[in-house]
């Protein structure tokens, strides 16, 4: 099993397909889910899925939080977005990696997976996402 962090090829797909809003006012929902060691996730995976995603546990449930995503903007030739920072408190959370997803879209279609480099835990606190910079060099969703 693994997770190797990528943008998902079908959702480079659906972006031309038109299937992905990221306005942050009339756009759709994304989440980020958690997965463990044991999750085999990729630039293949189609779809957010149950399989390996963390237990439940304080704040944390099946298909993770909603993201607060920023207007899509430009930068020289670069199109990016970016999200807020997201935390799940009081939660006992182990983790290896974890996906973006549209939950608005039919499927729950996959945008991006996260690869945390190594186990990740929480115990009986918070577990925090931090972005990068949401700029043409670092936001997390960049076209180039």
């Amino acid at each position: 099993m693994a997770i190797t962090q990528a943008m998902c090829t079908s959702f480079k797909k659906e972006l031309l397909e038109a299937k992905h809003n990221f306005l942050n006012s009339g756009g759709n929902t994304f989440k980020i889910a958690l997965y463990t060691s044991s999750a085999t996730l990729s630039a293949a995976t189609t779809a957010y899925t149950t399989s390996n995603e963390v237990a439940s546990s304080g704040n944390y449930s099946a298909k993770g939080n909603t993201l607060t995503n920023a207007d899509p903007t430009t930068s020289s030739t670069t199109a990016y977005t970016d999200f807020a920072d997201t935390t799940w408190s009081s939660s006992t959370i182990t983790a290896r990696g974890a996906m973006i997803f549209n939950d608005s879209a039919s499927g729950d279609p996959a945008v991006l997976i996260l690869d945390f480099g190594a186990d990740k835990a929480s115990s009986s606190g918070d577990f925090t996402i931090a972005f990068p910079a949401a700029d043409a060099s670092n936001a997390i969703i960049r076209i180039a």
